[in-house]
């Protein structure tokens, strides 16, 4: 039936609905489109039978339920223009909507961002927003298993942390070779001046070049980002690695460790080519030309690789405070 109906148009749908309103129909459909997170589709169909809501299936689940079992952020956030007054109640294996929180989803849910780490992150930000709409009592109520929510949550994320950690830990030490090798390269280029030192004076030959003062300051700068970006790194790798660390610790260190890491590379680069502007800027002006053109590959080659996890890292800590928000009133 829902293969049929995902070829029509909402309208059509809802149309066909509202000719004949089989209350078995309007359930199935509710909680179908709650499972694959067609939020437009639920918003129509709940204006057209607000009374269905907190229906539950088989398992005494409501839509909020299975959004929470399916990660759907979107049929969620539907529970802000409803409140939350059944999200207290279990189901068939005691489990309230705190313990579904805790249960992990479907590897095609968790793979929405990249990286273990990251998909611990966002683990936790779901369990800590429902655990908002419940009150203390319910926060520690024990299912069929004896378990509450944050054992069954640990019990749950054991393996998946244990990946967070050897992916973090992976991730910043091939980073840190990088920026390790790039303070090295910088430090030395900064007393092997292009053009040497006036052996009088003891000043650089061509200081007057405004292509030397472009070497000097990123050369410093190259310097001292990667040196911050190997400290950042290294605070990673000796991290305790608790549940919470994930949440934001971790990710925001990866940040500042993958921004810095780049701008020492692109600053490396800059300083890299001002050598060559300065040593054949009056012959073969087409030298450094060509060095400076070849020197970008290397730094559009980190952002293309890297674009990905860089977002999902600003997507996941960032733009988390709006996850679980609608972007405006729905109902009402």
């Amino acid at each position: 039936m829902w293969g049929e109906i995902i070829k029509q148009k909402h309208e059509d749908v809802l149309k066909q609905i509202a000719g004949d309103p089989n209350r078995a129909i309007v359930e199935g459909l509710l909680f179908t489109a709650a499972r694959f997170g067609n939020h437009k589709f639920l918003v129509e169909l709940l204006r057209m039978y607000p009374d269905v809501t907190w229906d539950t299936d088989d398992n005494k689940h409501t839509i909020f339920h299975v959004a929470v079992i399916n990660r759907h952020e979107n049929v969620y956030n539907l529970l802000y223009g409803f409140g939350s007054k059944k999200l207290e109640k279990t189901d068939k294996d005691g489990n309230n909507i705190l313990h579904l929180a805790a249960i992990k989803p479907t590897q095609t849910r968790l793979n929405i961002v990249s990286g273990a780490a990251l998909q611990m992150q966002r683990e936790l930000l779901w369990f800590k927003e429902v655990k908002t709409r419940l009150n203390s009592v319910d926060r520690r109520k024990k299912n069929n298993q004896g378990k509450n929510p944050k054992q069954l949550f640990t019990d749950e994320h054991a393996k998946l942390m244990e990946k967070g950690e050897s992916w973090m830990k992976q991730t910043a030490a091939q980073c840190m070779v990088v920026a390790a090798l790039i303070a090295t390269i910088t430090f030395a280029a900064a007393f092997t001046l292009p053009g040497g030192s006036n052996c009088d004076s003891g000043h650089p030959v061509l200081m007057k070049s405004s292509a030397f003062v472009v070497f000097v300051v990123t050369d410093a700068i190259s310097l001292c980002t990667s040196s911050a970006s190997i400290l950042v790194f290294l605070a990673i790798l000796t991290a305790r690695y608790t549940e919470y660390d994930f949440l934001a610790s971790l990710p925001v260190k990866l940040m500042v460790g993958l921004l810095t890491l780049f701008i020492s590379i692109a600053t490396m680069m800059i300083a890299f080519s001002a050598s060559f502007f300065l040593l054949y800027a009056k012959s073969m002006k087409w030298i450094p030309i060509l060095v400076a053109t070849l020197a970008g590959l290397p730094v559009i080659l980190f952002a293309w690789l890297h674009y990905r996890l860089f977002f999902d890292v600003i997507n996941t800590t960032y733009s988390a405070r709006y996850l679980f928000r609608p972007k405006k009133r729905i109902f009402g």
